[in-house]
């Protein structure tokens, strides 16, 4: 008998049956007077994920990466000085197409399994008195290590640096399951993707930017053509895109925003730490595991990066879940590889489906060599669960 394999990756996370349904329809007419009844509640939408009152969302089809290179080629010149930290695999991958595109890139490297560093972020920031950094780069959740950072706290270093460069973030793996607040952070560019939070396939970079790194769009001269902000917002304006969009997406985009909005944001970041405690609590109980997050302040709620026991083939645990007991988790990447797996716990996600991974995780660990007792992880994760449950219970 064949089975659909358990996603339990930090993407492309899981498709409700809803939004599925909604991208069950005819190719339309993305000229047609009713496109813009679609696509102009969109835009007001995202505005409230990102929460933004004065931001500018806008949808490429494309992959976070493409909305990455679609901010720094509106906003910035060649040769422009910028500011980042590396500490995972997608840190690293942002680092290098700032390199490649030209930019005097100031890298600052932390230690897999922290954060950004903002003291640090502080100290240079003061001391470029001239003020040659035009943009500061960050990462609030980490994919590869399961880190996430503290971007309000960047913000602050940079306000106490009195520093104007721009605040630019990849929110891939966070925005629509850990809170962001583009307004209050003073964030100009926001990076996600349709296949994370938003619980869509793959195939739409989401982004959104202030009114600050529009402005910086005006004097921006670096080469760009199909990421141009210009003829985006030119079409956009009257709900029509400069080229084809993925239509089929959108309808699922709108299904999506529809679920978020019944569940409410707040509630959806508050399910995602609760899932998350139980996928942490599991780690814990098993024994020579531990996470690749190096403190609880870095702990991620969206995914969890494993080290498994010395001893332990991380691949060979992933591989074995996946064929044995027909579920899929996160590799190790770059230097976690064969280390490292990761539960990934964003977008459509619950309490039972997490305590089946960590169950095929127990046993997938087990058959591969770790000395760990069967069910410790499954009963801490349910002390957690039932714990909050109980909780809830008496409250009402």
């Amino acid at each position: 008998m064949r089975y659909h394999p358990g996603l339990f990756i930090p993407g492309p996370t899981n498709v409700p049956n809803e939004v599925r349904m909604a991208m069950n329809l005819p190719m339309e007419d993305m000229r047609s007077p009713d496109f813009p009844k679609l696509t102009l509640p969109l835009f007001a939408d995202l505005k409230k994920v990102f929460k933004t009152e004065t931001g500018q969302p806008f949808i490429y089809p494309s992959s976070g990466t493409g909305g990455w290179e679609a901010v720094l080629s509106n906003t910035l010149n060649p040769g422009d000085k910028v500011l980042i930290s590396t500490f995972g695999q997608f840190s690293l991958l942002w680092a290098d197409m700032c390199q490649r595109l030209g930019f005097d890139t100031q890298v600052v490297e932390v230690e897999w399994g922290e954060g950004v560093p903002v003291e640090t972020f502080h100290d240079i920031l003061k001391a470029d008195t001239e003020h040659k950094i035009r943009a500061v780069l960050t990462t609030q959740n980490e994919t590869a290590t399961g880190v996430t950072s503290d971007i309000g706290g960047v913000r602050k270093a940079m306000d106490a640096a009195g520093h104007p460069a721009l605040l630019f973030v990849d929110g891939v793996s966070s925005v629509g399951s850990i809170d962001f607040r583009m307004d209050e952070w003073g964030v100009d560019g926001i990076v996600s993707g349709s296949q994370k939070g938003f619980m869509l396939p793959t195939g739409l970079a989401i982004i959104c930017v202030s009114q600050k790194a529009l402005e910086a769009h005006k004097s921006s001269k670096m080469g760009r053509c199909f990421f141009s902000f210009e003829d985006m917002a030119r079409m956009n304006k009257d709900g029509y895109f400069p080229y084809t969009p993925a239509t089929t997406l959108l309808r699922g985009l709108r299904a999506s925003l529809d679920l978020m909005f019944e569940e409410g944001l707040e509630n959806i970041f508050a399910r995602h730490h609760h899932v998350a405690s139980g996928v942490r609590a599991a780690v814990e109980a098993w024994n020579g595991c531990r996470l690749v997050a190096a403190a609880p302040k870095w702990h991620s709620d969206t995914v969890s990066a494993i080290y498994v026991p010395a001893g332990v083939d991380a691949v060979r645990v992933i591989r074995h879940a996946y064929d044995r007991y027909h579920t899929s988790f996160g590799s190790g990447l770059n230097k976690l590889g064969g280390k490292v797996f990761r539960i990934g716990h964003l977008g459509a996600m619950n309490e039972l489906m997490l305590l089946g991974a960590i169950s095929v995780a127990e046993m997938a660990l087990v058959d591969c060599g770790a000395k760990i007792e069967l069910g410790s992880g499954v009963a801490a994760a349910q002390g957690v669960y039932t714990t909050r449950r109980n909780s809830l219970a008496q409250a009402a």
